[in-house]
């Protein structure tokens, strides 16, 4: 083929294709470029090819092209950058750069076309993408986005760390991990909800998720399947934390069952006394009267504890840096003084700090006034242990009581589901428990030689 014909056939590409020297200069240019830039062909020709590259570009193409032109053998290489057009504005071009013509052409050659509208397209998904990214990023659920069948997580904002304990970048790399952060016995109901979703049907679902806090967070998760001509092809949805609301619904379940429970059984001795004392006003009725102000105490000190655990529930406040060593002396002084002849031993490390409410305290005197007042003996004794342990801090009160029965505690920790028979009688025992629980913190009741431990641990300051 004649050089006349390959210009022509050159002049026909819709590719602008040009030859520049090693440096830089154009020697050749087709016709190409009137279309994609506005030049004649002649305009360009000998001119230096980096000059119409824009300045911020610049730097990068020319790098580009002297590694293509001090490359030891055949090498080619595609660059994106700004080109100035005849008019002065300013076009995106794809460049491929190659030097495996130099020895037949002279020069090397660069086969360029115009991505402008590729570009600003990619550049308006990416500033989309942004956006969205900052509103996924300040919402308070997780908001996620899976292939049809769960093998690809494509989308998933770090708020999944807060509330799944799971990092989104080693979930992106092993789906799997998702089930890892969902509590056992809630996996099935949850595998059931995928396959659901994978079949085109929406789902709404509560579970427990988070193995860092042991399970105790509660998620309201939503999913959505998005359809394409029938098939599903993706499926999006969010996860809101529902812990708060989980247990706000225990605490009103609670108090509605002790209370009933304890007002009904006080209420029923209060009335059936009275009603003695009024058939027979004789020398039982002092008796009776003394039971009656006895169980009447209680019923007042029920509602002092109900009011407690209200302003407790109520309470805004969140953990805080406490001094343990020092709330824990201030309660057995306050304590020793109402018991005169009790003995409160301690062992408390100097100086231990934890992060708690501050009604940690009363958490404390709780315990330890259970332990003197239930003790069977005229001169009761209790000890409270005050320790370091690794991140948390271990608060240990040892009484010498008779057995605490298991549904009293088990109860409190969920071994034993709360029913009309096994609830824990009393409403102090649910106020330290909440105590911690808000705290971040857990509670262990075991059985010793001479009574009943309970253990608090709280996170270390």
């Amino acid at each position: 083929m004649s050089s006349e014909a390959t210009t022509l056939l050159l002049d026909y590409a819709q590719e602008t294709i040009t030859v520049v020297t090693a440096e830089g200069t154009v020697e050749y240019v087709n016709g190409a470029v009137r279309e994609t830039l506005g030049f004649e062909p002649d305009e360009l020709s000998g001119s230096d090819a980096f000059e119409y590259v824009h300045p911020d570009d610049r730097e990068r193409v020319r790098a580009t092209f002297e590694s293509i032109r001090t490359a030891a053998g055949a090498s080619a290489d595609t660059d994106t950058y700004r080109h100035r057009t005849a008019d002065g504005s300013w076009v995106w071009l794809e460049s491929r750069m190659s030097n495996l013509s130099q020895d037949a052409l002279g020069g090397y050659v660069i086969s360029s076309r115009e991505v402008t509208d590729r570009v600003e397209a990619d550049a308006r998904c990416r500033e989309t993408e942004s956006r969205l990214q900052e509103i996924a990023d300040q919402t308070s659920e997780v908001l996620w986005v899976f292939n049809d069948d769960f093998t690809e997580l494509l989308f998933c904002n770090e708020r999944c760390r807060d509330i799944y304990g799971a990092d989104p970048e080693q979930l992106r790399a092993d789906p799997r991990l998702f089930l890892d952060c969902i509590h056992p016995d809630d996996v099935p109901a949850v595998r059931d909800a995928m396959d659901c979703l994978g079949e085109g049907q929406s789902v709404d679902l509560e579970y427990r998720v988070n193995p860092d806090s042991d399970y105790t967070n509660w998620v309201w998760v939503q999913g959505e399947p998005i359809v394409e001509d029938g098939d599903v092809v993706r499926i999006v949805g969010f996860a809101r934390d529902i812990t708060d609301r989980r247990r706000r619904e225990r605490q009103l379940v609670v108090m509605d069952t002790l209370l009933r429970h304890n007002l009904r059984n006080d209420m029923n001795a209060i009335i059936g006394n009275a009603e003695l004392i009024e058939r027979d006003p004789g020398e039982t009725a002092t008796e009776r009267a003394a039971v009656i102000r006895r169980v009447g105490e209680q019923l007042i000190e029920t509602t002092n504890k109900q009011r407690e655990i209200i302003n407790l529930l109520d309470d805004p406040s969140r953990p805080q840096r406490v001094e343990l060593t020092e709330l824990i002396d201030h309660a057995v002084e306050m304590l020793s003084e109402t018991f005169p002849d009790a003995t409160i031993e301690r062992t408390l490390e100097p100086d231990l700090s934890a992060r708690a409410l501050p009604q940690i305290e009363l958490a404390v005197t709780e315990l330890l006034e259970n332990a003197l007042r239930h003790a069977e003996v005229s001169e009761p004794t209790a000890t409270v242990i005050a320790r370091e342990d690794g991140d948390a801090a271990e608060i240990e009160i040892r009484d010498r009581c008779p057995p605490l029965p298991e549904h009293e505690y088990q109860v409190l920790t969920g071994e034993m589901e709360m029913t009309a028979t096994y609830h824990s009688t009393g409403l102090g025992l649910w106020l330290v428990y909440w105590i911690v629980d808000l705290s971040n913190g857990q509670i262990q009741f075991t059985r010793a030689d001479e009574g009943n431990v309970a253990t608090i641990t709280v996170p270390r300051s």
